[in-house]
């Protein structure tokens, strides 16, 4: 039974759960404006700053399904703190470690920690809040993110800045530490408790949750590894026949009396099944999006670091205000709100592309901090609204789950968009940078446009009904 919480204690709670996703989301951020003192610090290879990235991300979206399944069988709350304590942990191994070897494995368990973490957040928040208030908290949530990933960049240049070469890098990790362990001190006394069954076996189906996570290993690793092992690629296909295999299973097992790891009829939901495909084809494209532009400013205006993250701040920054006051407005507004959104974020591809012609041609540089302006607005009103709209359905016991398999989609999404986007940029560098950005933005807004059609058609089925 899911207790009843005063104002104050569903304040607390959020706060708890916040906390927590912002350490994991700068760990993310932060870790891009430190991998030059990583590769001097410890004579890293380029494949070894790769996997730097690429463990933290693939290790993440391996555990968030399964993950959510059990803390919707176990306890949310028991799950998010075993995350947190295991994200600490290898943060600290990860600011000691004394080879890139040591950095990536420590770095690839603390992804393990984030995944268990996060299908926790939408589970806690879906089991708490409802309607108005948890529009609401999905805003701030949407805000928490938006400040995370603006941030990062420039806590990292800072924290490297000050302290002396060979520590600030370690630092970026280290940081972790101590935020983690207010994480579980704050958690203990905070989060409601889930009362503890006695003599009921709860039906993890394990081998659900390894078929389902090596489909996703194996559907995520090309993506990361194709452009240094081309033969990776032949893992695709295997993804596709172990992640049939999956399904096979997992109908088995419903028919045979038993709970499987992810009841397929949430996919009969139409909010959370459209929901769910459209954040995941714009996180294929989003993602590129400061990837791209950073490389812009600096390759092809001759612009330093701090200059390239600057002239994304601005938008980041509005985005954090967007995704505040879209938890409000998707009352009203529903899916329309997510379909204004995209359109926003595609007249901003349309307006930095412009921008980029003009700059090549003699234009300030930031003319760029202008153009990106509708980006970062959009922003707002679409993942947070996206949230509170496709888990809006979905019953509280499954909400864990659910949040796992969105997330899942993203970080699929994200692996092929990045793939896609930058090596789309990089064929086309000789014709130009100007040209290149111009093509890597087109296969962006292409992707925009996919997710535009999936919004529009959730929006219009939904006319009348789509509200909170």
């Amino acid at each position: 039974m899911t207790p009843t919480l005063t104002p104050t204690d569903r304040n607390r709670v959020l706060l708890v759960l916040l906390s927590a996703l912002f350490t994991a989301l700068v760990a993310v951020s932060i870790i891009n404006v430190a991998l030059p003192s990583i590769r001097v610090g410890l004579d890293a290879s380029s494949t070894g700053l790769q996997w730097v990235l690429s463990g933290y991300s693939l290790t993440f979206g391996v555990v968030l399904i399964a993950s959510g399944r059990a803390g919707d069988l176990l306890g949310r709350e028991r799950l998010f703190i075993l995350g947190v304590a295991i994200f600490g942990t290898f943060s600290l191994v990860a600011a000691l470690a004394p080879s890139i070897v040591v950095l990536n494995i420590a770095r690839a368990l603390m992804g393990v920690g984030s995944g268990i973490m996060n299908p926790q957040i939408t589970g806690i928040i879906q089991q708490h809040y409802t309607g108005r208030d948890r529009a609401r908290a999905f805003g701030i949530f949407g805000a928490v993110v938006g400040f995370a990933v603006a941030i990062g960049p420039v806590l990292g240049g800072a924290i490297i800045g000050w302290l002396p070469a060979g520590v600030g890098w370690r630092w970026t990790m280290g940081i972790n530490v101590p935020l983690s362990i207010i994480s579980i001190v704050l958690a203990l006394a905070w989060l409601p408790k889930t009362p503890r069954t006695s003599g009921v076996k709860h039906d993890l189906d394990p081998i659900g949750a390894i078929l389902l996570g090596t489909a996703v290993f194996l559907t995520m690793l090309p993506f990361m590894m194709a452009e240094d092992s081309p033969q990776t690629w032949w893992f695709l296909a295997l993804g596709a026949v172990v992640g049939a295999c999956w399904l096979a299973w997992e109908q088995h097992y419903r028919f045979s009396g038993r709970s499987p790891m992810v009841n397929l009829s949430l996919f009969r939901i139409r909010s959370f099944s459209l929901g769910s495909a459209m954040i995941a084809v714009f996180f294929a494209g989003t993602t590129t999006i400061w990837v791209l532009l950073a490389q812009f400013v600096q390759e092809g205006a001759g612009q330093t670091a701090l200059v390239a993250g600057m002239v994304g701040l601005p938008a980041a920054i509005l985005s954090v205000y967007t995704s505040y006051i879209g938890g409000r407005l998707v009352v009203t507004h529903g899916r329309w709100l997510v379909v204004t959104g995209l359109l926003l974020n595609i007249a901003g591809l349309v307006l930095t592309v412009i921008a980029a012609f003009a700059i090549m041609a003699g234009a300030p540089v930031w003319w760029l901090m202008l153009a990106v302006l509708p980006i970062g607005f959009g922003a707002g009103w679409i993942t947070s609204p996206n949230q509170t709209l496709t888990l809006r359905e979905v019953p509280p016991n499954h909400g864990g789950t659910a949040g796992g398999i969105m997330q899942t989609g993203q970080r699929v999404g994200t692996a092929m968009g990045t793939a896609a986007v930058t090596g789309l940029y990089f064929s086309h560098v000789s014709s130009g940078y100007d040209v290149a950005l111009a093509w890597g933005f087109a296969l962006i807004t292409f992707f925009m446009l996919i997710a535009l059609t999936i919004a529009t058609v959730d929006a219009v089925k939904g006319r009348g009904q789509d509200t909170v």
